[in-house]
């Protein structure tokens, strides 16, 4: 499946880190900012979680709600939110089956070594449940900030 901005978001069910289920469609009247990243613990994932813990309750102001999902356990994301103080839920994709919804699941290359993995990526999905804004391959610093002012001017 291919993402296009204006088509709607693919609905997905899984499991948070506080052990409730999260359906995407049970959202609808809310802006979520859908963001996938690759690892829990590991330096550019913490900063991007952190970074979006700290403007949290600007995206909140916005009717905005924060979906973090990667393919770790719920009992690793346990440990990261209780480590980070993390206010949004963290959603357990350990199929990989929404983020090749998605398609960032991507075929990776670090040091000569290539495997499988999530493309850093986050979507802007409106209150109707229509993807109306992506990034791919996300550049760590200023991303939150980018997201927060997207929502702020467009929706």
């Amino acid at each position: 499946m291919t993402i296009e901005i204006g088509m709607q978001a693919p609905d997905f069910t899984l499991e948070a880190h506080t052990g409730e289920k999260v359906t995407l469609s049970d959202l609808k009247g809310k802006n979520v900012v859908l963001y996938f990243y690759p690892k829990d613990m590991t330096p550019g994932c913490t900063t991007e979680a952190c970074d979006f813990r700290d403007r949290f309750e600007n995206f909140s102001e916005l009717n905005a709600v924060i979906l973090g999902i990667s393919p770790d356990p719920v009992e690793r994301h346990q440990k990261f939110v209780e480590k980070y103080g993390l206010p949004f839920l963290l959603l357990a994709d350990t199929d990989h089956k929404i983020a090749k919804s998605y398609g960032v699941w991507k075929l990776k290359k670090n040091f000569g070594k290539e495997y499988m993995g999530i493309e850093r990526s986050t979507f802007i999905i409106d209150k109707e449940g229509r993807i109306v804004k992506e990034w791919r391959k996300v550049q760590v610093k200023g991303h939150v900030e980018e997201a927060l002012n997207y929502i702020r001017e467009n929706l």
